[in-house]
């Protein structure tokens, strides 16, 4: 079964026209870019996919569910993730805490539970203590647990955002730009992360403007120009595109 579809997907804003019948599908296990000029529609499709924004017209179908329109709350708990762009780590709580803040069925969040200290509650903390603990060390963020959020450099916020995102164990994760803004040896890092996860069978939908790492990572591009798809295919027959490449130079 398809994890993700795209039906003609439309969104404006006032009399701009950013996103204009959008339809694409993504398949479980496959690493798909998503691409195009600025101002192509990208961002706007992200949204609209993770309910961000509500889309104007159009459906979104995750694993066999309509869920257009459903908050981020909701589809997060269905297993569908995102990241953003410029990173929302809460700077004045450690590193730790930013990392459990995601974890969902915390029975200590009912109001009872809290009160009582159930054993579910401690095995719900330790459970999340100890994921929270293998994501840090895989994103070599273990050193930093107790550190504020504040403190990190900007490609570590990049690391933090990635590990938070996998705290929620995704069937979908939809990454923002992750190569923005950091320094190639990082972005080899953090592509080496990506398909590590993806081998291991994340489903993974990518917003990128670092082309050649991108390229050389995903099975599949769909590009974008003036809110349409304008082609979709290997990277090989993308970059090959004469639409593709004309959109890009803006011939």
């Amino acid at each position: 079964m398809t994890l993700l579809t795209i039906q003609n997907l439309r969104r404006s804003f006032g009399q701009l026209v950013a996103v204009d019948g959008v339809s694409f599908a993504v398949e479980p296990g496959e690493l798909v870019g998503l691409i195009g000029p600025n101002g192509a529609g990208k961002t706007t499709v992200f949204n609209c996919i993770s309910g961000t924004i509500p889309p104007a017209g159009g459906s979104v179908t995750f694993d066999g569910d309509d869920v257009t329109g459903a908050a981020p709350p909701a589809l997060a708990r269905r297993g569908l993730v995102r990241t953003f762009q410029q990173t929302r780590e809460l700077s004045t709580m450690t590193v730790e805490d930013n990392m459990l803040l995601p974890w969902r069925d915390h029975p200590g969040e009912r109001a009872v539970n809290a009160l009582t200290r159930s054993s579910g509650v401690a095995e719900s903390e330790r459970a999340a203590r100890e994921r929270a603990q293998t994501l840090l060390e895989v994103f070599d963020l273990e050193d930093m647990v107790d550190e504020y959020a504040s403190s990190l450099s900007g490609g570590q916020r990049k690391l933090l955002e990635l590990a938070r995102a996998l705290m929620l164990d995704p069937k979908l994760l939809l990454l923002d730009e992750p190569f923005a803004g950091v320094n190639p040896t990082l972005t080899q890092r953090i592509a080496a992360h990506i398909k590590e996860f993806n081998d291991e069978g994340l489903t993974l939908l990518i917003i990128e403007h670092e082309l050649e790492t991108l390229t050389e990572l995903v099975d599949r591009l769909v590009v974008l120009a003036n809110g349409a798809v304008l082609a979709t295919g290997t990277p090989n027959e993308i970059l090959n595109n004469d639409r593709v490449i004309d959109a890009y130079l803006g011939r």
